[in-house]
């Protein structure tokens, strides 16, 4: 790669430089010249300070230029361009791409795309018939009719992956709540098994007092409600006396 000299006569167009930027920036102010560096060959740019408060890092470029056997360099370009340290905005994100796990929230809406691996087609059609528009809706609408119901079901790949999402969270069975309990949920009365194959190792837990209520635990994960885990009965039978007031003995009478 070609090392680009820099031109001597770009590079003493400082004030020329300056004069370009002072007329660019207007209340941005300008500040000190911070250097020039080389573009091409007879093309270089000028670093200058921006002194606005508003604006701490970023500087102005004014960028020179000379032809070709001519000696009179001229402006071709004036920007502020960030520095180092410049306060800049986040990266842009595709909306798509800043929507994480529970950002659902009343109201919004999240819409699936039509090639989503989670879901598949709820109805006994291979997945690689290749059908027009016309004939999905017909696909559909026997469907409907035959009570199929929904157009679109959970895939096996959907299926795992919410598995493992489940097995790794607060219901799963690496965590310190597990740990410590008295029991497995797969014993528990209060632990409701799902449907399908996902209920061969988690349920529901209908237990209140559980953090775990209304979600999703796995067979093996346990806390300390377990339902096994009665408390000890207290107090006395009323049925059998603590001093006998009833019976005679007849030696006090001797």
């Amino acid at each position: 790669m070609a090392v680009i000299t820099l031109d001597q006569a770009c590079a003493e167009a400082v004030d020329l430089a300056q004069a370009a930027a002072v007329r660019r920036s207007g209340v941005f102010g300008v500040g000190e010249h911070l250097g020039v560096e080389p573009e091409d060959l007879r093309v270089a740019t000028h670093y200058f300070a921006c002194t606005h408060p508003g604006y701490p890092g970023w500087r102005w470029s004014v960028t020179v230029a000379r032809a070709s056997r001519a000696r009179v360099v001229t402006v071709s370009e004036v920007l502020m361009v960030p520095g180092e340290g410049a306060l800049l905005s986040p990266p842009w994100v595709p909306w798509a791409q800043r929507v994480t796990a529970k950002d659902i929230i009343p109201g919004s809406i999240l819409p699936t795309s039509e090639d989503d691996t989670r879901l598949v087609p709820g109805h006994l059609v291979a997945e690689t018939a290749q059908l027009d528009q016309d004939e999905w809706a017909q696909v559909r609408w026997v469907a409907a009719e035959l009570g199929l119901g929904r157009d679109r079901v959970l895939s096996i790949e959907g299926r795992d992956e919410a598995a493992d999402r489940w097995l790794q969270g607060t219901g799963g069975p690496d965590n310190e709540m597990t740990h410590q309990a008295p029991g497995q949920c797969e014993t528990c009365g209060f632990m409701v098994p799902l449907a399908g194959a996902l209920g061969r190792l988690f349920g529901a837990c209908a237990n209140e007092f559980s953090p775990q209520d209304g979600e999703v635990v796995s067979r093996d994960h346990g806390c300390g409600g377990h339902s096994d885990i009665t408390s000890p009965r207290r107090g006395v039978k009323l049925g059998v006396p603590i001093w006998d007031t009833i019976s005679v003995d007849p030696t006090l009478f001797d």
